[in-house]
């Protein structure tokens, strides 16, 4: 059975967005400078981004689809016509929707019957790759919560935010095992093993 990762980048302070959310600044104010380790030094985290990249469908919840605030029916992301997944994505949401294909293979099937009817959809569609949770930061709470992620992949920028959306608020009962660490200029990252 494939495994079920989870990729995030967080601050220091375990934010991985900053405060005051909105839909023109869905990272929050700062939220944006957790990720330069992407963009400004892509060549030296090449291992990093092919794994975020690699699975075979993804789970999203819905902020991290169309961020906060009433939904919009002809919103279709925040990644322009062909986002980068090129497989199937499941949005958790309470808004049921019709799927939303897009360039390039991604498309964004809309799930409102729970965390575990997402998994078992993503599951079926990746076949024998990986189902990598997204984000955001509740949606990952979830899983973490309820034992579902095999994998925890931390990307640490060398920021602090202060305050906006932490990770691991209300995640109790979490054992990991540290498998692998590495860092570049602009972030460590570290692979956990989740232990049951």
């Amino acid at each position: 059975m494939s495994r079920v990762t989870c990729d995030l980048t967080i601050s220091l302070d375990g934010f991985l967005a900053g405060p005051n959310q909105t839909p023109a600044e869905p990272l929050g104010e700062g939220g944006e400078l957790l990720h330069r380790w992407m963009f400004e030094d892509a060549e030296s985290n090449a291992a990093e981004l092919d794994g975020i990249l690699e699975a075979g469908a993804y789970i999203m919840g819905r902020n991290m689809f169309a961020g906060p605030g009433t939904w919009d029916e002809e919103w279709r992301g925040w990644w322009g016509e062909e986002p980068p997944y090129h497989a199937p994505v499941f949005v958790l949401t309470h808004h049921p929707r019709a799927p939303l294909e897009m360039r390039g293979g991604t498309t964004f099937n809309f799930v409102n019957d729970g965390i575990e009817s997402a998994l078992a959809q993503a599951r079926k569609a990746a076949g024998s790759k990986d189902v990598a949770i997204a984000g955001g930061a509740e949606t990952a709470r979830q899983y973490l919560s309820a034992g579902l992620i095999d994998e925890l992949r931390l990307h640490t920028a060398p920021i602090v935010l202060g305050a906006g959306e932490r990770l691991l608020d209300g995640v109790t009962d979490l054992q990991l095992e540290p498998t692998e660490v590495r860092g570049t200029r602009l972030v460590t990252h570290v692979r956990y093993r989740a232990i049951r």
